[in-house]
């Protein structure tokens, strides 16, 4: 998991590999001060937003998901 912020005023983008998942935020690169309530982000179409801080995780570019 990498963490790249493009711009100090938006939410943090985290770029994810599919050993990664399932993902949840706060990730554990998040400082404990700033912690909420632990979520898991459902990456619809590679893409998913925490409800709480905004973060952006999505899948690298040419990951793909197991199917069940």
């Amino acid at each position: 998991m990498s963490q790249a912020q493009i711009d100090s005023s938006r939410p943090p983008v985290v770029e994810l590999t599919a050993h990664d998942l399932p993902v949840h935020c706060p990730n554990p690169q998040m400082e404990a001060w700033s912690s909420h309530p632990r979520v898991y982000i459902a990456l619809d179409h590679g893409v998913g937003t925490c409800p709480y801080c905004g973060t952006e995780y999505r899948l690298k570019a040419g990951e793909k998901i197991a199917s069940h």
